[in-house]
């Protein structure tokens, strides 16, 4: 087995109280409910597997912390549009305790409903995952987890659904949740954020299109080391599918769109 390419931001590993109380790896409990994991609680991984083509996930996989990295094709460690994914889920894949380090080529895709649980991202590629799939029933839940300096975008949200996030951290980051604002085919898209935390630098916790009807809610968003608020909570776009870079169409909540009270938002 090779050793993996140095990386940024090697997590460091959990306490012992914390697995005797039986917690999900990366998760506080805090007042009886979980809370995402700060930077002193990233998890360390089991072993270390390269990654040469694509592994295709169905059913249900627990790789036991394992970290998965790329290499040959999958090891340019670039942002590259039409990167290969390390893992691509099958409809209904559910996918649990993996690392994906670095390089981590395009992450994850769910071709349909799919389950992230306990994923993390120690130094992002081009997408941590990419949720795809053309129907308006696929439920996508990411539960737990975190990643790391996603330069553009951690979750790309491409296919037509709902995408749920809870209990998650992110550190440097461009947008936290993208809907396509340019895809050839464009769905209405509906995004459900909860507790999840946002560690600066970062410049977008969500993204949607709302001449697509898209919608995002948000609940228990903590932002940390932002203290001038360049962290947009709910950006509003124009998409289309011609490919052109979209246009901003405003910022903040609303009954529509933009679906949370100033008091879900939490600066630290």
């Amino acid at each position: 087995m090779t050793s993996p390419p140095p990386r940024r931001g090697r997590p460091r590993a959990l306490g012992a109280g914390l697995a005797a109380a039986g917690l999900t790896v990366g998760m506080i409990m805090t007042s009886g409910a979980l809370t995402p994991a700060s930077a002193a609680t990233w998890p360390s991984a089991s072993g270390s597997q390269a990654v040469t083509a694509t592994i295709k996930v169905s059913g249900t996989k627990d790789y036991g912390m394992l970290r998965l990295y790329g290499s040959g094709d999958l090891g340019t460690g670039g942002q590259d549009e039409d990167q290969g994914p390390i893992l691509e889920l099958a409809a209904g894949a559910t996918l649990k305790n993996v690392i994906i380090g670095s390089p981590a080529a395009d992450g994850i895709h769910c071709l349909g409903s799919c389950t992230l649980q306990n994923v993390w991202w120690e130094d992002v590629g081009e997408d941590a995952a990419t949720f795809l799939g053309s129907s308006s029933s696929n439920v996508y839940t990411v539960s737990g987890g975190g990643a790391k300096e996603a330069s553009d975008k951690v979750f790309q949200f491409n296919g037509a659904g709902t995408l749920n996030v809870s209990n998650f951290a992110a550190q440097t980051f461009g947008t936290f949740v993208r809907s396509c604002g340019n895809c050839k085919t464009q769905y209405k898209r509906t995004i459900n954020l909860n507790t999840i935390e946002a560690t600066y630098k970062g410049s977008r916790i969500v993204g949607i299109n709302t001449n697509y009807g898209d919608s995002a809610t948000l609940k228990n968003i903590t932002i940390v080391g932002d203290s001038s608020k360049k962290i947009i909570p709910c950006q509003k776009y124009i998409g289309n599918s011609t490919g052109a870079e979209p246009t901003t169409n405003g910022t903040g909540p609303d009954s529509t769109y933009c679906k949370y009270a100033t008091s879900d938002i939490t600066y630290k």
